[in-house]
């Protein structure tokens, strides 16, 4: 699957945050709940408009983006 047939990136839609299509769901949103423990179940009942393929490609997305990230802005992040 390729993440791009499920991710849009529109400057109308949450100032131009990566989202799942469709949904107005954004991708960090996904992406922080993995991150905080939930699995793709618990966040498919929470957002009932997404599906397991929309979490995958919201990680490939996710795992893209920081191959491509310039990380030393993040050092002094307390995150």
């Amino acid at each position: 699957m390729n993440w791009r047939d499920r991710i849009s990136i529109d400057p109308a839609i949450h100032h131009g945050k990566p989202c799942i299509k469709g949904t107005r769901t954004p991708v960090s949103v996904i992406v922080g709940s993995i991150a905080d423990g939930d699995t793709p179940e618990r966040i498919m009942e929470a957002w009932p408009q997404l599906t397991a393929d929309d979490i995958t490609a919201a990680l490939k997305f996710a795992a893209k983006a920081a191959a491509r990230a310039d990380v030393t802005a993040l050092r002094g992040d307390a995150e």
